[in-house]
C-alpha cells in the first residue's frame, strides 16, 4: 500500500507535523555525532558499490508543457538491474513547492502498481481511478486525509513509512521512493506534477532539476511553451552546463511558441578524464509575454477562461512605507549586518515622492522620527546613519512595534500628510517569536488587525528558522500582505533587497474584476488590494452553458488621484481555436488551471478566516482536490500493491517549520547505508537523485552548507585519532566495523579538492600577480601589467559607449586588492557585481547570487555568462569585448579582471584602463637600464619597468612571466 498525502498548515503554538520522514528517536546510546564521520570515510566506496551492483538508468526524460503559464511536467526514468541478485533503486525528483503532484506510477515486468492523481483520459478522476499498466490493473484512490489516516498510522506503527516528499531547497521539494528490482528486471518510474507559473519582477520562471548521478544513454529534456499573447523574451540558465554540453541545447522560438531541448550524448555528459556525469544542478527557463495598457488578456479553452492582468506603462504611485526592524539579541552578528546593508540599499532606492520612517524594536519599540518624512537626499542620508548605528540587545516585542508603525500612519493620515491615492506599507523583519510585551500570537494578530483596520498592507519577513512562519503568515494575510522566509546565507542581503523590489512600485490600489453574470460562474478571487510593477493578477472561471459569443470584462482600480477602468473582450470561438496544437497543449488544461488556482486561493484564505468561514473554505478546497485528483494538504493518495507484498510509503507535502533541523532526514530506509554484504544497494534512478552525501543537506532548514561536526580540509576530515583507528580496523569490504553500525545515519560528505589550473609547478617567493594584465593587440608591447598604488573611491576602469559596457571598481591600496568589480551593460540592461564571496547578476531589478567555482551557463539575449569550476566568470557576445572576473587565490590574492577580444574596443573607449587601448606611444629603453622605458597615452606619461609577475589569467597557482609594468 502506498499512501501519499500532505499535512494541513500547522497552527501556531502547536507542534507542527514533520516534513518528509517521520523523526525516529535514536537508539539508546546511539552516537549521533559519529554518523557524518563514518559516511565521510565510506561514501566513495558506497557510490562505487552502488554503480557496480548493477542498477543502471538507461533512459531519462523530462517533458514540460507550459500552456498559458500553466506547466504540466512529466518525469520518466527507466532503469534495469544488471546484477544477478535483487537490488534497490531509488527514484528522486525535486519539484517546485507550489506544484501539486497529480500522478505517480512504477511499472516492471513482474508487477505493476500505481499512484494515480490525474486521470489520463478526458474528465476528472473521482473516488477511484483505474489504470492498466503492463496488462495488470491496480486502483489508485484519492481520499480525504482523515479517511486515509488509519492506514497511515498503521504504516507508521510498523516502522515502514517514510516521507516521500520533503523540503530540499528554498524553492523545491523532493519526491523520492525506493523499490527492490529483480535481476534483469526493468522498472519505469513516472511522476507528473502541475503548477501555475507566477510572474515576479517581470518574468515567469520554470525550474527543473537535473541530477541523474550517472551517465544515461538516452537523456532528453523538452520544454514546450505556448503563449497566445506572444513571447517578448526568453532566456535559459544552467548551473551544470559546459561549452561541450551547450552543443546539446537547442532553442527555437517564434511569435507565440518556444521549444527548448536538451539532449546530450554520453560523451558530452562525461566529466573530463572521469566516468562520472557532469549533470548536477538547475536548469531554468525565464520568459515574459507581450502586453499593453489594456484590460489584460482573456484566454478560453474547453469552457473555462483565465484572465491575466498586468498592464504596461502605468506610472508608479507614491508609497508611505515604515520599516520595522528587529534588533533583539538574537539578531546580533551577521544577521543585523546583512539587515543594515540591505536597509541602506533599500533606502537609496526610495523615490523622491515616497515618505518613510523606521521603527526598531527589542523589548521596547522606538521610532526614528516622530512623523513620516519625505525621501529627500538629506533624510535618506540621516536614515542610513541611523540604520548603521542599530545595536542588538534584549527580547522581541512584535506587538508594540507593529502597533507603533500603525499609529505613525494613522497620525499622518489624520494630519492629511499622506498623499491622496498613495499606498501605505508596513514591512516587518524579525528572526524570532514574541518574547516580551504581548506574547500570545492570537492576541497579537487580533491587535494588529484592529489597528490597521484594512487601511494599510503589512508584509512580514522571517529571518532564519527560529520564527514561526505560520504566525507571520496569518499576520500578513489578515492585513493584505504576504510573508517571506529570509534564509541565513551569504546572500541574505540580496533576498531582502529582492523582496523590497517586488513591492517597491505599486501601480494600482483596490483592483476589482467584473464579468457579466449571465456569462460566467465559479470565478476565483476577483478583488485585490494592490498591483505591483512586474507582477500579475490572475482570475479564472467557468463559462455558463449559454454564455455570449464574446466574453467582456471590466477591471477597476485607483491610480493616484483618479479611478480608472480597463475594458477588454475576447471571442470565445477564436480563443478556443488558439489551443488546438497537441504538441504544446495537454487536454483541458484550463479547467485544471482554474481548479489549481482556486484551491491555492482557498488554502490561503483558510489561514486568515474565522472558524465558521474556515470550515466552508476547507470543504470546497477538499472537494476540488478530490474531484481533480490533486495531492494537497487536504488529500491523500492510496495505492494497494499485490497481496503478499505488504509495503507502504507516506508522502507529505512539507510545511514551513520552526525547528531548523526538522527537515533533516534522520530515519527511514532511504538514509541507511547498505553494505556490500547486503542484497540491495541504493542508487538514484531519477533526474534529482542524490548520493548519500546530499541527504544530509536536504531541506532549506538552516544554512545551505551546515557546519560539519569536524572541520573538513582538502577533502578530508579532522577526525579524532580514536575514530580514524576505528575506521581502519578490519571489516568486510564496504562494511562498517560492528561497533560503529548504529542504524540510520545523517550523511555528510566532504567534497574533493578541485584541480588547479596553470603550468607552473612552483612560484618563487615574492613574485606577485599584478592588479590587472592588459592584452594589447596590434601594439609593440603585447601585454601590460598594471598595479594600482593610488586610489580614492570607486574607479571607472573601462567605458566604451559604442560597446555599451562600463566597468567600475573599488580598489583597496592598503590590502592591494579590489573589494568589488562591477560590469554594466546597456543592452541588454544587465549588471554583474563581483565581491570576494560571490557574484551578483542583476536584470530587471532581479538579483541572482552565484558562489565562486559553482558552474554557471546563462544565455540572455545579447550576452552569455559562463563560470567554470576554477571560478572564471566570462561575459561574452559575438561582437563585444569579452570581460572576465576571477577570484584569484594565489600570491597577491583578490578579485582579478580579464579582457579578451580587446580588438573590438571602439575608438571612444576610455577609463583608467581603457586609455591604454587608445594610441599608445612607447619610448625606447633607457640607455642606462634597458628594463625601463616611458609610454605616453592621451597626453600623460607613465614609467614602465620590466618585472617578473604572475599571470593569473589561467587560474592558481599562476605562471611566471616577464611583463612591462606600470603603476597608477
Amino acid at each position: 500500500m502506498l499512501l501519499i498525502h500532505s499535512p494541513p498548515p500547522p497552527k501556531f503554538g502547536s507542534n507542527p507535523p514533520g516534513t518528509g520522514a517521520q523523526m525516529q528517536p535514536s537508539a539508546p546510546g546511539r552516537p549521533w555525532g559519529l554518523a557524518p564521520v563514518l559516511f565521510l570515510l565510506l561514501a566513495a566506496l558506497h557510490t562505487a558499490a552502488a554503480q557496480k551492483n548493477g542498477i543502471n538508468i538507461y533512459s531519462l526524460s523530462v517533458d514540460s508543457k507550459v500552456s498559458s503559464r500553466f506547466a504540466h511536467t512529466v518525469v520518466t526514468s527507466r532503469v534495469v538491474n544488471r546484477a544477478s541478485v535483487m537490488q534497490e533503486a531509488t527514484f528522486q525528483v525535486e519539484l517546485p513547492k507550489r506544484a501539486f503532484i497529480t500522478n505517480f506510477s512504477i511499472v516492471d515486468r513482474s508487477l505493476a502498481w500505481l499512484a494515480e492523481a490525474r486521470h489520463p483520459h478526458p474528465g476528472p478522476c473521482t473516488e477511484s481511478c483505474i489504470q492498466v499498466i503492463g496488462g495488470v490493473t491496480y486502483p489508485g484512490n484519492i481520499k480525504e486525509k482523515a479517511a486515509a489516516q488509519e492506514q497511515y498510522s498503521a504504516a507508521v506503527a510498523r516502522g515502514e513509512s517514510a516521507g516521500l516528499v520533503k523540503a530540499s531547497g528554498r524553492k523545491t521539494e523532493q519526491f523520492q521512493v525506493s523499490v527492490s528490482v529483480a535481476p534483469a528486471a526493468k522498472v519505469t518510474f513516472e511522476l507528473v506534477y502541475e503548477e501555475l507559473l507566477k510572474r515576479c519582477l517581470g518574468a515567469y520562471e520554470l525550474l527543473l532539476k537535473v541530477q541523474p548521478q550517472q551517465l544515461v544513454k538516452h537523456l532528453q529534456m523538452d520544454i514546450h511553451i505556448f503563449e497566445p499573447q506572444g513571447i517578448s523574451f526568453l532566456e535559459t540558465e544552467s548551473t551544470f552546463m559546459t561549452n561541450e554540453l551547450a552543443d546539446a541545447l537547442t532553442v527555437s522560438q517564434n511569435k507565440t511558441k518556444a521549444h527548448i531541448q536538451f539532449k546530450p550524448t554520453l560523451s558530452q555528459q562525461m566529466s573530463p578524464g572521469q566516468q562520472d556525469t557532469v549533470l548536477d544542478g538547475n536548469f531554468i527557463v525565464r520568459y515574459d509575454v507581450h502586453r499593453t495598457i489594456s484590460g489584460g488578456s482573456i484566454q478560453i479553452e474547453s469552457g473555462y477562461f483565465v484572465h491575466y492582468f498586468a498592464p504596461e506603462g502605468l506610472p508608479t504611485i507614491p508609497k508611505n512605507v515604515i520599516f520595522v526592524i528587529d534588533k533583539s539579541g538574537s539578531m546580533s552578528g551577521r544577521k543585523i549586518e546583512q539587515t543594515q546593508e540591505a536597509l541602506i540599499k533599500i533606502l537609496d532606492d526610495l523615490s523622491p515622492n515616497d515618505q518613510f520612517n523606521l521603527v526598531s524594536f527589542s523589548g521596547e519599540a522606538a521610532q526614528w522620527k516622530p512623523l513620516l518624512v519625505p525621501a529627500s537626499a538629506e533624510n535618506v542620508n540621516q536614515a542610513r546613519s541611523y540604520a548603521a548605528s542599530i545595536q542588538t540587545q534584549g527580547g522581541t516585542n512584535i506587538n508594540d512595534a507593529v502597533l507603533l508603525a500603525a499609529r505613525l500612519l494613522d497620525s499622518a493620515n489624520q494630519k492629511e500628510l499622506l498623499p491622496e491615492g498613495s499606498a501605505s506599507l508596513i514591512i516587518l523583519l524579525t528572526d524570532g517569536d514574541p518574547t516580551m510585551g504581548e506574547t500570545n500570537p492570537a492576541r497579537i494578530q487580533k491587535n494588529v488587525k484592529e489597528a490597521i483596520d484594512g487601511q494599510y498592507s503589512l508584509f512580514c519577513l522571517g529571518f532564519g528558522f527560529d520564527v514561526s512562519l505560520a504566525f507571520l503568515e496569518k499576520l500578513a494575510l489578515d492585513n493584505g500582505g504576504l510573508t517571506r522566509r529570509i534564509y541565513e546565507d551569504s546572500d541574505s542581503t540580496l533576498q531582502l533587497q529582492d523582496f523590497y523590489q517586488e513591492v517597491a512600485n505599486p501601480l494600482l490600489t483596490v483592483v476589482t474584476f467584473e464579468y457579466p453574470s449571465n456569462a460566467v460562474e465559479e470565478v476565483s478571487r476577483d478583488n485585490f488590494r494592490l498591483l505591483f510593477k512586474g507582477s500579475e493578477i490572475v482570475v479564472a472561471g467557468k463559462l455558463r452553458d449559454q454564455s455570449p459569443e464574446v466574453l467582456s470584462a471590466k477591471v477597476r482600480g485607483q491610480l493616484r488621484m483618479q479611478n480608472i477602468t480597463f475594458q477588454t473582450e475576447s471571442s470565445v470561438a477564436e480563443q478556443e481555436n488558439e489551443f488546438q496544437n497537441p504538441k504544446y497543449i495537454f487536454h483541458s488544461f484550463m479547467e485544471r488551471l482554474w481548479a489549481y488556482l482556486t484551491i491555492q486561493q482557498l488554502l490561503e484564505q483558510m489561514i486568515s478566516a474565522s472558524n465558521a468561514e474556515k470550515q466552508a473554505l476547507e470543504t470546497r478546497a477538499l472537494n476540488l482536490s478530490l474531484h481533480y485528483s490533486f495531492v494537497t494538504p487536504l488529500t491523500s493518495m492510496v495505492v494497494t500493491k499485490p497481496e503478499g507484498k505488504e509495503w507502504s510509503e507516506v508522502a507529505e507535502k512539507p510545511v514551513e517549520t520552526k525547528n531548523k533541523h526538522k527537515n533533516f532526514y534522520l530515519g527511514g530506509p532511504l538514509s541507511r547505508f547498505r553494505t556490500a554484504g547486503d542484497r540491495r544497494s541504493r542508487i538514484t534512478a531519477g533526474p534529482s537523485g542524490k548520493t548519500p552525501s546530499d541527504l544530509g543537506r536536504a531541506g532549506p532548514q538552516g544554512p545551505l552548507n551546515p557546519p560539519h561536526p569536524y572541520p573538513l580540509m582538502a577533502g578530508k576530515s579532522r577526525l579524532p585519532d580514536m575514530l580514524l583507528e576505528s575506521a581502519k580496523t578490519a571489516s568486510p569490504p564496504g562494511q562498517l566495523p560492528a561497533s560503529l553500525r548504529p542504524g540510520p545515519l545523517l550523511v555528510l560528505v566532504s567534497q574533493p579538492a578541485l584541480p588547479t589550473l596553470g603550468t607552473s609547478a612552483a612560484v618563487p617567493a615574492g613574485i606577485q600577480a599584478p592588479a590587472v594584465i592588459l592584452m594589447l593587440p596590434r601594439q609593440s608591447v603585447d601585454r601590460l601589467c598594471v598595479d594600482i598604488k593610488h586610489s580614492q573611491g570607486p574607479m571607472k576602469l573601462l567605458s566604451d559607449p559604442d560597446q555599451g559596457v562600463e566597468v567600475t571598481a573599488q580598489y583597496e591600496t592598503e590590502k592591494a586588492r579590489f573589494s568589488w568589480i562591477e560590469v554594466t551593460f546597456k543592452n541588454p540592461q544587465l549588471q554583474v557585481r563581483a565581491i570576494p564571496e560571490h557574484v551578483v547578476v542583476t536584470r530587471n531589478r532581479r538579483n541572482s547570487a552565484y558562489k565562486w567555482k559553482e558552474t554557471l551557463f546563462s544565455v540572455i539575449p545579447g550576452v552569455k555568462l559562463t563560470m567554470d569550476k576554477a571560478g572564471l566568470l566570462l561575459l561574452s557576445s559575438p561582437d563585444r569585448v569579452t570581460i572576465g572576473l576571477l577570484p584569484w587565490d594565489g600570491p597577491g590574492e583578490g578579485l582579478r579582471l580579464l579582457l579578451r577580444d580587446t580588438h573590438r574596443f571602439s575608438s571612444r573607449v576610455g577609463g583608467t584602463l581603457g586609455q591604454f587601448y587608445q594610441d599608445v606611444l612607447w619610448g625606447p629603453p633607457a640607455t642606462a637600464d634597458d628594463s625601463k622605458r616611458m609610454l605616453r597615452v592621451q597626453g600623460l606619461e607613465y614609467s614602465a619597468t620590466r618585472l617578473l609577475k604572475l599571470d593569473y589569467q589561467e587560474g592558481s597557482p599562476g605562471t611566471e612571466i616577464s611583463c612591462w609594468s606600470v603603476e597608477l
